[in-house]
């Protein structure tokens, strides 16, 4: 089914999706940037399982290092594939900060602009000479960008960039047949924030229809279906995945 590269692939969603993709067949290029203990230990999971997976080192928010970056999933893909080109890249990494705009600096305003928006396009235009023809893209948005919550307003903000950005990907990749869609959790159990605490947790789920939040595997569930031929006719979608929340 080819090979994917997923940011921030050490923990949480990006981690269950490198695991769920792998087992689905996938080769998965995985990146971490802070905790590279936490990506190879992803790696030697997919590994036990049977599957094929590597981690290298990337900070999405320095378009910079991108021509490096893209030289070292060159090598991967020779050395552990034995192919030149990618099948999907899911733009994951990311991070969460709680701020009321009133107290938002402008240092917190451009490191949440350069990881949610300017590193996702520039990332996706230097790995797009090696994305094969058919090959699809997955951008993680959030539910954030439908139900306005208070002291999330840059990170929805570039969100929702996110999503429009998501459309044009599809209409200009088109000619090749490169799919790009959108994912959008809602509460997720995850370390992003800071995590969620049992109060928090349970006024999440009593705003869910079905009743909990959701699970790192709900979400991965689905990138790895976008990536899949089940969803070859799926393009410019953004794709809420949140159980009903605030519905």
């Amino acid at each position: 089914m080819g090979v994917i590269v997923i940011t921030g692939g050490s923990r949480g969603i990006g981690a269950c999706a490198a695991e769920y993709m792998a087992r689905r067949g996938m080769g998965v290029i995985l990146t971490y940037n802070a905790n590279p203990a936490a990506a190879h230990a992803v790696v030697q999971h997919i590994e036990q399982a049977g599957g094929k997976a590597v981690a290298l080192k990337l900070d999405v928010a320095d378009v910079g290092s991108f021509a490096a970056f893209r030289d070292s999933v060159v090598g991967a893909l020779s050395e552990t594939w034995g192919v030149s080109t990618l099948a999907g890249l899911v733009n994951n990494a990311g991070y969460g900060l709680f701020n009321p705009m009133e107290s938002v600096s402008e240092a917190q305003f451009d490191g949440l602009f350069g990881v949610h928006l300017k590193g996702p396009f520039f990332l996706t235009q230097t790995l797009l000479p090696l994305m094969g023809n058919g090959a699809s893209i997955v951008n993680l948005s959030s539910a954030t960008t439908r139900v306005a919550t208070a002291g999330v307003a840059p990170y929805a903000a570039f969100k929702g960039a996110l999503e429009v950005l998501t459309r044009y990907m599809a209409k200009e990749f088109g000619e090749r047949r490169i799919r790009a869609n959108a994912v959008s959790p809602g509460a997720i159990r995850t370390e992003l924030g800071g995590g969620l605490n049992d109060e928090f947790e349970a006024l999440l789920a009593s705003q869910t229809a079905l009743g909990r939040v959701g699970e790192p595997e709900d979400v991965a569930r689905v990138i790895a279906m976008l990536l899949s031929e089940e969803g070859a006719w799926i393009n410019a979608q953004t794709i809420e995945v949140a159980g009903g929340y605030i519905i």
